[in-house]
């Protein structure tokens, strides 16, 4: 198969879709890897160390989405870069489509085989392409929020972890999952007052059970979600519907009743946020306040750390880009009901309900579609 991976052109993004180590182990299957000039340069990858794992080197995207059948990205393709998809293509990404109507659109459009890492499953319900980067994002939310806390960037003015005689920060991290767990075991560590909320009780138990009375469970209701929020230094949002639209359980209201100088790292912002106030930032422009609290909602926050970003979403993607290029795509999705929920849009179709529901198209049955 020929493979494409070209240099990612969202802001600040300066992870790669392939190491060059994938792509040695590719090439020693047979197949064909096209990298774009510089793609892994500002992370320490030179064209130089692709053309010894054996890839050719392409000046621009263009030549790349012309060269390969799969295209292997990061971020969700902007608009230019889904212009250049055919039917012939398949996408290999991130793609959080559910709270994007124009990428959805064009998707559809293409006719390309469109395959999402965040929807991707493993045998015990997990999401094994999503997890790493929720563990870079779940880290990055104490530090930016902490960050932000400082009164140069607008914050109460609050140490995270207080010192003798001064009380600590209070963390509220809205969500047990991935983000969430690692989000407390940072805020810990940096000896914040931290209490965490959740719906599964299971999940509650484990926090419960690792890190005791150092922190506060919550069974998240209206009531205890407004209690925690308003009375926060610092909101961390980590909740995850698979594939749909995060749900605003974060209300305006809310917001407002929060501390002057207070600060909301919304990790959910991909999937469109889990606060009202919520939109999506960048790494030039990170930050904006509504009634007083900062909003930190980039939408790429691995990329700023995108060499172990990189390095993390390697070791977990390699072994499906390699399925889909010594089975084929169709094939491989047909073998592996895993990759099969990854498949987002295929033949000009919507196959996963809830980006479907989101967007206004009609659900198309993946299996039906592939005949099994």
């Amino acid at each position: 198969m020929k493979i494409g991976v070209p240099k990612e052109i969202k802001n600040h993004e300066y992870r790669v879709g392939m190491t060059p180590a994938a792509v040695h182990e590719l090439c020693e299957h047979g197949h064909s890897v096209y990298v774009q000039a510089g793609a892994g340069s500002a992370i320490g990858f030179s064209n130089e160390d692709y053309q010894k794992a054996g890839a050719e080197i392409l000046d621009d995207g263009p030549a790349v989405y012309a060269a390969a059948e799969m295209i292997v990205k990061v971020k969700e393709p902007q608009a230019n870069e889904r212009a250049l998809l055919t039917p012939g293509h398949t996408l290999f990404t991130y793609l959080h489509l559910a709270p994007d109507q124009a990428q959805t659109d064009d998707l559809v459009k293409s006719g390309a085989t469109c395959i999402a890492y965040e929807t991707v499953t493993d045998s015990h319900g997990r999401l094994p392409l999503l997890a790493p980067m929720s563990e870079v994002a779940g880290r990055m939310s104490i530090q930016a929020g902490a960050h932000c806390l400082e009164k140069s960037m607008g914050g109460r003015g609050v140490l995270l972890g207080g010192v003798p005689g001064v009380s600590p920060a209070r963390v509220t991290v809205i969500g047990g999952g991935v983000v969430g767990q690692n989000a407390v075991a940072m805020a810990i560590g940096l000896g914040a007052q931290v209490t965490v909320l959740d719906r599964n009780m299971d999940v509650l138990r484990n926090l419960d059970h690792l890190y005791g009375n150092r922190i506060s469970t919550l069974f998240s209701t209206a009531a205890t979600l407004d209690e925690a929020v308003t009375e926060s230094d610092l909101v961390i949002g980590g909740v995850l519907i698979p594939g749909a639209s995060a749900p605003k359980l974060v209300s305006r209201d809310m917001v407002s009743r929060m501390p002057e100088g207070s600060v909301i790292v919304d990790v959910a912002i991909d999937q469109g946020g889990c606060t009202e106030t919520s939109r999506p930032t960048t790494h030039d422009a990170p930050t904006y306040v509504v009634d007083g609290v900062v909003h930190y909602c980039v939408a790429n926050m691995p990329g700023a750390v995108a060499r172990t970003s990189t390095l993390a979403l390697n070791n977990v993607t390699l072994p499906f880009i390699a399925a889909l290029a010594n089975k084929g795509p169709e094939q491989a999705i047909k073998d592996d009901h895993h990759l099969r929920n990854g498949l987002n849009v295929y033949q000009g179709r919507v196959t996963y309900r809830e980006v479907a529901e989101a967007t206004g198209y009609e659900f198309a049955d993946p299996e039906a579609l592939l005949g099994q």
